[in-house]
């Protein structure tokens, strides 16, 4: 029973890291290596692909190689913070020879007013995430630096659960049997087995669900302190 108890407790551990590992490498890490940027859709104009919630990461593309079929995300005004995820449905090109996007959502029934710039155009679409928007937008700044730090607690003080039990158990495997009971009737005199070479104790080592909690932890403090010496360089 103890031992079906332990492979259970193993498989939730892994499925717990995994998951988080997941999370992370959608959200963070791969936009942050790639250069991309996350964002979550919140209206219902891309429904049924992209509903209410879903987290897109998008990656900044000349607009030369944008085409129709293509889904972006640009600012509504030039120059201001808000943004719309929509797909386009024509390129053209002004008298100038600017190239113009025009976009329309999919559950939309008519295009968008306004022609997309290409300073407008924040990326193209690299992939989606469903539902994990819904996160994104109800942390805060703070709250998600707050998350960080709980998340990288967590995670380094299982590391160290682990790790003490693993000691536990290599110590409790290095006791000799324990003494044998006194016999009550004599016995014949044996030849005594020839004693073995004295051997180092084996190394302990940290379980692997302990090293890869230890390493997200790292990777995850040592995202958000990237961010924030970014933030205050800019």
């Amino acid at each position: 029973m103890r031992d079906v108890i332990g492979w259970t407790g193993q498989v939730l551990s892994w499925l717990v890291i995994l998951g988080v590992v997941a999370v992370l490498a959608v959200a963070v890490v791969i936009p942050r290596l790639a250069g991309a940027a996350p964002y979550t859709v919140l209206t219902g104009s891309m429904r049924p692909d992209y509903p209410p919630g879903t987290l897109v990461v998008v990656k900044p593309v000349a607009i030369e190689d944008i085409a129709v079929g293509d889904v972006i995300t640009s600012q509504l005004e030039s120059g201001k913070a808000a943004v719309v995820t929509h797909r386009v449905t024509e390129v053209s090109a002004r008298l100038d020879g600017e190239t113009v996007l025009t976009t329309q959502g999919d559950a939309n029934d008519s295009e968008d007013p306004d022609g997309v710039e290409e300073v407008q155009v924040r990326g193209r679409l690299w992939y989606a995430v469903p539902w994990l928007g819904h996160v994104n937008t109800a942390l805060s700044g703070r709250q998600r630096q707050t998350a960080v730090w709980g998340v990288s607690a967590l995670l380094i003080g299982y590391a160290a659960y682990m790790f003490v039990g693993s000691l536990r158990d290599r110590r409790g495997r290095r006791k000799g049997p324990e003494d044998e009971q006194p016999q009550l009737h004599e016995q014949p005199p044996q030849e005594e087995p020839p004693t073995p070479a004295p051997q180092a104790p084996p190394a302990a080592s940290l379980p692997v669900p302990a090293l890869v909690a230890g390493g997200v932890a790292i990777s995850i403090l040592l995202l958000a302190y990237i961010r924030r010496r970014g933030r205050r360089s800019t």
